[in-house]
């Protein structure tokens, strides 16, 4: 390093700690000594300090303060504020009637600017014996002018070129503090014999540990240290910095990359000696985000096996759990014995089940009825997706495994190489790779790819019996007692094993697991539940006690459904709370849809807002106020039914979310994946996550969650190096295991880590400026970044760089999803253009212009967001004027629903968790709840039921989110900073009632909107 660069180096440092001075002294309080040494070093011009000074009037602080940045004569900005400070003094001075300190400031502060108009028209108030004599001060009033004085200042502020830099920048809180502990514990580290419990008396010497006189007393490491002493506790924030080894990792399994097919040898006892090449595949992926299975409640990083083994005794602790499903809600008569049961992966209402004479059924739990069945030898059976298409895998007493098209009933590979029946199998995917294992009654595991090469890998489990995965589990007892152990796969060890069993079952045991919580196995005719990290016995069910020896188990993948097979060849389905819940509203929704479907009336306008809106079905626009009821003679017997209308708090649920830091705008807003916790991105670049307690596991309005920070205390914070984070565009994607999120607010691109808000890396230096994310669904190493140069960058976080660039837009990228069904990705601009991209080769397969309507060519440059159904096949365009709903293969659009001319415009919508319902908001703060099938209004929430009505600016919602597993909960982000969650009230159930017949039948009775004011739309996720 040259000499130059040296001391550029020094002064970069120098500054940095001048910084953490001020911080320091801020979060001190020193408020005094912080301002002074503001201006001493003129590092940082603090404007809110400059504010409040002369919104009281200290003019001779304000100007001292303003001095140590810049004088009257550096330039022309500089002048004016200086001028305008001294001239609203003097007209005070000369409101109070005090014409003598008047004549001094006119002489001796004002007269530099002697030769400027201004200084001889101030010169003559003074001659006034009231100066609002003059035309100009007429209706002057002091407060009003500090005001306006105020305003004034803060444009010059921003346009003088000595102010406008001098920012703190961004870091962590206490950092000076977190740096002096760092110190010192490295300190203690390097000691040669550190004691357990030290004290840091004074910081002006580095530390010793001095060993006490017994020459019996044994040094610890360094992780049991207690910082103490005077204000020691200041400086306890963060952990010493200890190197890890962390063994090198494959990014797949070996046998992936076909090596030869080989043996494993038995495990015996609680160890499994592997060798090396072939312990690959289990061993859990540590990518930047692990895939997860095709099982709805699979563990990634750990096997739960039921095995055999002589001997041993079970001693069950009870102890009871409201997250247990233990209420008997279906009961599905499948006239066949059930063998085998697995929910579909997306729909979860749906259950396939297989019997011990080979049928397949498939049943729609929500509504207790039986869809569709085929014919197959069946032991167990799972949905899998390879390569985006939806598959059912069987075994059977055959020893073969076989996968079917789940759409065509098509068989679409056999499996051949186990020597006994094949009991169990489970699919799963690891980087783009899919694959199955399988499990045999002689205790043999299997990996099979779907290539029809056989098997991968082939060695014994625990116990030498049947055995898999927990989430795809069943296994045979022979002469000993039955057990389930939980399996390090990577170490081959037995971490636990799960006791409670009938000592000699009679059968095959199975068991599941609900979300890596709970534990559930059928044995004895009992239900039996433990908790994941507790192997005693939690509690027993018999689910009314007609349940075979060792029945049928499932659960579903939120862990709120679990089908479980009966002696009179039934399935009974057990609900936990939110369960019932969710069966209650697929009911509602799956049967106001069917009459939707089957009615063919249009109803006159229900609403006093219909006069505003249009609706649009099939290219066909009209007025609702236009279209006269024709009602045919089925529909004569109809009742009246009016649009649910909300405008009081207490006719539902909410709860403001409590806020410590500033957000200001709440730019995006999302739920994790587990719904137990809320994210937001504010305009000042800052993320807040609001966490719910853990007895709750859940967001809801019964309690308030706490913003949650790690205990260092930092923020993740955007760079906004580049622009200012409220004029830039904010957007933000987050994995799918809640670990990592990537974010911008109109700078580079940070990836943090959800745990300890650390910024793990930074990439794509603007310009151009990111203005969407989207993670992969199958690679969360791959994510697409919409840019505002009309293009959509794939970048690899593997390799850092950006691997593709997708062009075809002409105005910036404002909306980008994936599917994850159809290996595809839609993306959105304000250009009105919608393009589908093949997300393998990334080439362009289709694309669409969203239709804006006639005579709104001004707000065609709109944002377009895109959302995707559940189905993975159907996604909601959301764009100011509109709804759309557009069928991806062929890119038609299957329904619309415009806001009329004139009419407030959308800000954001997007689809319920279960897409039974369409959540809008309004520039107004006027929230609609609409159904997903027709898109017609069932719900509105007036924003008199939950905005403040003493706010001094306009405040409206800019994003909506709604929650992962309760279809009825969504959330609000809005512009003064703050986050609502609304939920119905618990008596209702749902979000409004769909319309009646005399009968008691819901029916489709078209809607009009409501009537909501206009102005821009924000930026919501997608």
């Amino acid at each position: 390093m040259s000499e130059k660069e040296s001391k550029n180096n020094n002064a970069g440092l120098r500054r940095d700690l001048i910084y953490l001075i001020l911080q320091y002294l801020n979060e001190e309080k020193y408020n005094d000594t912080v301002h002074e040494f503001e201006r001493e070093t003129g590092s940082f011009f603090n404007v809110q300090y400059i504010e409040d000074l002369l919104l009281a009037g200290n003019w001779e602080v304000a100007e001292k303060y303003i001095s140590g940045f810049t004088k009257v004569e550096d330039n022309q900005n500089s002048r004016k504020i200086i001028f305008e400070i001294r001239k609203q003094k003097y007209l005070e001075v000369l409101d109070r009637l005090d014409r003598a300190t008047a004549a001094g400031i006119l002489q001796n502060e004002l007269k530099v600017f002697a030769r400027e108009k201004v200084y001889k028209d101030l010169t003559h108030l003074i001659t006034l014996n009231n100066f609002r004599e003059h035309p100009q001060f007429l209706h002057y009033n002091s407060n009003t002018a500090r005001t306006m004085l105020v305003t004034e200042l803060k444009k010059l502020f921003r346009a003088n070129p000595i102010l406008r830099y001098l920012i703190l920048p961004n870091m962590p809180d206490s950092r000076l503090k977190n740096l002096i502990n760092q110190s010192l514990k490295w300190q203690h580290m390097l000691c040669k014999t550190p004691l357990p419990n030290y004290e840091i008396h004074t910081l002006f010497m580095d530390h010793k540990c001095y060993q006490p006189k017994d020459s019996y007393a044994q040094p610890s490491s360094s992780n049991q240290q207690n910082v103490s002493g005077s204000r020691a506790e200041d400086f306890k924030s963060v952990q010493p910095c200890q190197p890890i080894a962390v063994p090198a990792r494959s990014p797949l399994p070996s046998w992936m990359l076909n090596i030869p097919n080989v043996t494993q040898p038995e495990v015996l006892g609680a160890t499994m000696e592997v060798q090396t090449n072939q312990v690959a595949l289990l061993n859990n992926l540590r990518t930047s985000d692990d895939i997860s299975t095709s099982r709805p409640s699979g563990i990634s990083d750990r096997l739960t096996l039921l095995v055999t083994s002589p001997g041993g005794s079970d001693s069950p602790v009870f102890n009871l759990t409201d997250e247990l499903p233990m209420t008997v809600v279906r009961t599905l008569n499948q006239g066949s014995c059930p063998r085998s049961m697995d929910f579909h992966p997306f729909t979860q209402s749906l259950l396939l089940v297989g019997t011990n004479v080979g049928d397949i059924g498939l049943w729609d739990v929500g509504l207790g009825e039986k869809i569709d069945s085929h014919i197959g030898s069946v032991y167990d059976l799972a949905f899998s997706c390879p390569r985006k298409k939806l598959s059912v895998i069987t075994c059977g007493d055959d020893q073969t495994i076989r996968v079917w098209d789940a759409i065509t009933g098509a068989k679409l590979f056999t499996f051949e190489g186990h020597k006994a029946p094949v009991y169990s199998v489970c699919p799963n995917t690891r980087e783009n790779t899919h694959f199955i294992l399988s499990t045999s009654m002689d205790g043999k595991i299997k990996a099979w790819l779907y290539d029809m090469s056989g098997s991968k890998i082939d060695f014994n489990a625990p116990g030498g019996c049947c055995t898999t995965m927990a989430y795809s589990t069943d296994g045979k007892s022979q002469n000993g007692q039955t057990h389930i152990v939980e399996w390090v796969e990577s170490e081959g060890l037995v971490e636990r094993t799960y006791q409670g069993f009938h000592k000699r079952s009679l059968g095959i045991v199975q068991f599941d697991t609900a979300k890596n919580r709970f534990l559930a196995a059928a044995d004895d005719h009992l239900i039996k539940f433990w908790e994941m990290d507790n192997a005693n016995l939690l509690m027993t069910f018999a689910a009314g006690g007609d349940l075979p020896a060792n029945p049928s188990i499932r659960y579903n993948k939120e862990g709120t459904l679990l089908a479980v097979s009966t002696n009179d060849n039934r399935v009974k389905i057990l609900a936990t709370l939110d369960g019932i819940h969710s069966l209650r509203a697929y009911e509602t929704r799956a049967t106001a849809s069917r009459i939707a479907s089957e009615a063919s009336c249009n109803i006159g306008p229900l609403s006093a807002f219909a006069s505003k809106i249009s609706t649009k079905v099939n290219g066909d626009t009209r007025n609702m106020m236009d279209v006269e009821p024709i009602l045919s003679e089925d529909h004569k017997s109809m009742k009246t039914w009016k649009l649910t209308e909300f405008d009081r708090p207490s006719q539902f649920l909410s709860l403001v979310l409590p806020v410590t830091v500033e957000a200001n705008k709440i730019m995006r807003l999302i739920y994790t994946n587990s719904g137990d916790a809320i994210l937001a991105l504010g305009s000042n670049a800052i993320h807040l996550l609001w966490k719910w307690p853990r007895h709750n596991c859940k967001a809801t309005t019964k309690c308030p969650p706490n913003l949650w920070h790690p205990p260092s205390k930092i923020l993740m914070t955007n760079d906004s190096t580049y622009g200012r984070p409220e004029e830039s565009a904010s957007c933000f994607a987050l994995s799918k295991n809640d670990s990592y999120l990537v974010s911008s607010s109109g700078g580079k691109i940070s990836l943090f880590n959800m745990l300890t808000f650390k910024t793990m890396m930074t990439f794509i230096h603007p310009p151009p400026v990111p203005t969407c994310l989207a993670f992969h669904p199958q690679d969360n190493n791959i994510i697409a970044i919409g840019m505002d140069d009309c293009t959509v960058q794939i970048f690899n976080v593997r390799v850092t760089e950006v691997t593709t660039k997708l062009k075809g837009h002409s105005e910036r990228i404002t909306g980008l999803a994936f599917s994850s069904v159809l290996n595809s990705l839609v993306s959105a601009g304000a250009d009105a253009r919608i393009i589908v991209w093949q997300s393998n080769e990334w080439i362009g397969l289709k694309s669409t212009s969203l239709d804006i309507p006639g005579g709104r060519s001004a707000i065609a440059l709109s944002d377009i967001h895109v959302h995707f159904h559940q189905d993975q096949i159907h996604f909601l365009a959301v764009h100011e004027t509109q709804l759309a709903m557009y069928e991806t293969t062929k890119m038609e659009r299957v329904k619309q629903w415009l806001v009329a001319e004139f009419s407030p415009p959308l800000c954001h919508a997007t689809f319920s968790c279960d897409s039974q319902l369409v959540y809008a908001c309004f520039l107004d703060g006027t929230v609609g709840i609409f159904c997903s099938s027709n898109l017609q209004l069932q719900c509105i929430i007036s924003p008199t039921a939950y905005l403040p009505s003493s706010a001094s600016s306009p405040v409206y919602p800019i994003v909506i989110a709604t929650h992962p597993q309760e279809c009825n909960q969504f959330a609000l982000g809005l512009t003064d900073g703050s986050v609502h969650v609304f939920e119905p009230l618990e008596s209702e159930g749902q979000w409004g009632t769909p319309p009646v017949l005399d009968n008691g039948s819901p029916s489709n009775i078209p809607t009009a909107p409501p009537a909501v004011a206009s102005g821009s739309g924000g930026q919501p996720d997608g």
